[in-house]
């Protein structure tokens, strides 16, 4: 059991390095009704669903965005591509943060290219963090790999006599580590949103 529950975790931590990202040459560049947004981000971020029948967005969420102002409103009930570039950022970060949070984060960069106020663009500054995730990610899947490793070293067989016992403490390990992790990096994000950007 130790062998083929081991092989699962190092099989997903592989599998990370190909986690779903949308190619900004991947987005339509006419506008689109929310159905196809929707759709579109169905397709595009299959792969990152926890379960098959687990929506990605929905019309709701869309609309709740809108209404907290975390997107600007369609033009003509029609989505930019900038609408679509707000929605990805939205979307990871929902995992992790408030709705509250994501409009502190979020607004200004709203504010910047649906108001005019930038010359960059927005698919330029898409373009640039998922260049830097992509080249992050390596740097995260070689510390998981460590991690793995490390909290592989506790709860050794010679200390439990029950194979499977051993083997889900070492998971157990390997859960907190990663929980511990996240903990901190929350802790860090929840701080730079309450001390640095703008109510």
């Amino acid at each position: 059991m130790k062998n083929s529950s081991n092989e699962q975790i190092v099989e997903i931590i592989r599998k990370l390095v190909s986690i779903d990202y949308i190619d900004p040459d991947n987005i339509p560049n006419i506008d689109l009704y929310m159905d196809q947004v929707t759709t579109f981000m169905d397709l595009h971020l299959a792969d990152s669903k926890r379960d098959k029948d687990d929506k990605i967005l929905t019309k709701t969420m869309i609309n709740n965005y809108t209404k907290n102002n975390l997107l600007p409103p369609p033009v003509k009930k029609k989505y930019t591509k900038d609408h679509v570039f707000l929605l990805i950022f939205i979307y990871y970060l929902k995992n992790m943060l408030s709705i509250n949070d994501i409009n502190r984060i979020i607004s200004p960069l709203s504010e910047m290219f649906f108001n005019g106020k930038t010359e960059i663009s927005l698919e330029d500054i898409y373009q640039g963090i998922v260049e830097q995730e992509l080249e992050h990610g390596k740097t995260v899947i070689r510390d998981l790999l460590k991690s793995f490793k490390d909290s592989q070293k506790f709860f050794s067989d010679k200390d439990i006599k029950s194979d499977k016992e051993s083997d889900y403490l070492r998971q157990f390990s390997f859960i907190c580590m990663l929980s511990y992790d996240i903990y901190m990096k929350k802790a860090m994000l929840d701080r730079m949103i309450d001390n640095i950007l703008p109510e």
